[in-house]
């Protein structure tokens, strides 16, 4: 395949909406809060912890990280006690949960003073009880920190977001994003990491670590700062490329302290790609910063790929050949990180009649097992609404 048609087909994939995010009508939104205005050198200046100690005491999985997604709305109802059943009952032994979500909004209220306190939310009421529920159930706890997807500080900082005859710019979707050249941008969700980490959580897991999907039909247009970037000697795509990879990369430095993992959510097609020319994603060099890649492989998200023509009827074939396509990135790479991927535990009724089947203990046993075959132990279920198969066997190469 050549590199043209790799492109038709990236421009293909991005226009299906391939997103990490499919929020239900059913989930209450939180409502925006006004943040202010915060210096650069307030948001630096914070000192390390001197001997920091996670307050829990959380083991890595020894099997591997099995793990599932919740928003912060779902661990303020009950339905939540029916997921730490599931993961209790089974091979499942770890949650994403949210912690700062997709519209620039923390999921619990940080205590007065903080800095993010005007963006806290009502959801995660008792993070000291979250969290000590985890550890006693010795569930995993990673928190899903979404970074340059953020519709309040857009709003709130334009000067650190793109604007269009003088608006802020939105997407399709109505979404806004912030702007990867601005290193602002980095402290400030670098910050609200650090507050995951002091809770107790054990992996900060980033999302949304990219420009918006087609910003090479749009870096021309866009009224932006490059920042630090602008003098660089190097075309648009590298630039991106750079600040992207840049913002991995001082996250994991300043993250060390906290003793926790860092782990980064990237499109799926990014691994066969040299780079995904508008959103700065580069699989290779961002795997290299991180302790874990989380590549979003969803069968219903990917095109006529590894020529599979309806890869959402085919999990086990999609998985399969992705698989075999990531190692071969990875093997090449000096540190290798742990792949931890995302897959599908949703029905993708939207591809149309013909071109999607109901998900269920078959289709997510058969992308586990395409994962195991290929030495890929790790995954993370995604459901939006937080609604997971009953009776899979999460480990289906077993005896």
């Amino acid at each position: 395949m050549n590199y043209k048609t790799l492109i038709i087909l990236l421009v293909s994939f991005l226009l299906i909406g391939c997103s990490n995010q499919q929020q239900t009508a059913s989930e209450p939104k939180q409502a925006a809060a006004k943040m202010p205005e915060k210096e650069k050198s307030e948001l630096a200046e914070k000192p390390v912890p001197e001997g920091f100690k996670s307050p829990f005491s959380f083991d890595y999985p020894e099997d591997g990280v099995k793990g599932i997604y919740v928003t912060g709305p779902t661990v303020s109802v009950s339905r939540f006690d029916e997921l730490l059943k599931l993961v209790d009952s089974t091979e499942l032994n770890s949650m994403v949960i949210d912690i700062k979500d997709d519209f620039g909004l923390l999921q619990y209220q940080p205590e007065e003073g903080s800095p993010f306190e005007e963006i806290g939310g009502p959801y995660i009421k008792d993070p000291e009880k979250l969290l000590k529920t985890l550890e006693e159930k010795e569930i995993y706890p990673i928190a899903r920190v979404v970074v340059f997807k953020d519709n309040h500080l857009a709003s709130e900082r334009p000067e650190l977001s793109f604007t269009e005859n003088g608006e802020v710019w939105k997407n399709g979707r109505g979404e806004s994003f912030v702007n990867p050249f601005m290193k602002e941008v980095w402290e400030y969700n670098v910050e609200i990491a650090k507050e995951a980490a002091k809770m107790g959580f054990k992996d900060i897991q980033f999302d949304y670590v990219r420009f918006p999907e087609g910003f090479e039909t749009r870096d021309s247009t866009l009224e932006y700062s490059q920042g630090d970037y602008s003098d660089v000697d190097k075309d648009n795509v590298q630039k991106r490329v750079d600040a992207v990879t840049d913002f991995v990369a001082y996250a994991k430095k300043e993250l060390e302290p906290y003793d926790v993992d860092v782990s980064v959510d990237i499109f799926g097609y990014s691994a066969t790609l040299p780079e995904a020319p508008g959103i700065g994603q580069n699989f290779s060099k961002i795997s290299a910063n991180v302790d874990a890649i989380s590549s979003m492989i969803y069968p219903s998200h990917w095109t006529s790929y590894f020529g599979i023509e309806k890869p959402d009827l085919q999990p086990y074939e999609i998985i399969n050949e992705y698989a075999k396509h990531e190692n071969k990135v990875l093997d090449a790479l000096e540190n290798r990180p742990v792949s931890r991927p995302w897959i599908q535990d949703f029905t993708a009724s939207y591809l149309g009649a013909g071109n999607y089947k109901n998900y269920g203990k078959a289709e997510v046993e058969a992308q586990i097992r395409a994962l195991n075959e290929n030495g890929i132990d790790e995954f993370l279920l995604w459901n939006a609404a937080n609604r997971y198969t009953k009776g899979v066997d999460y480990t289906p190469l077993t005896p």
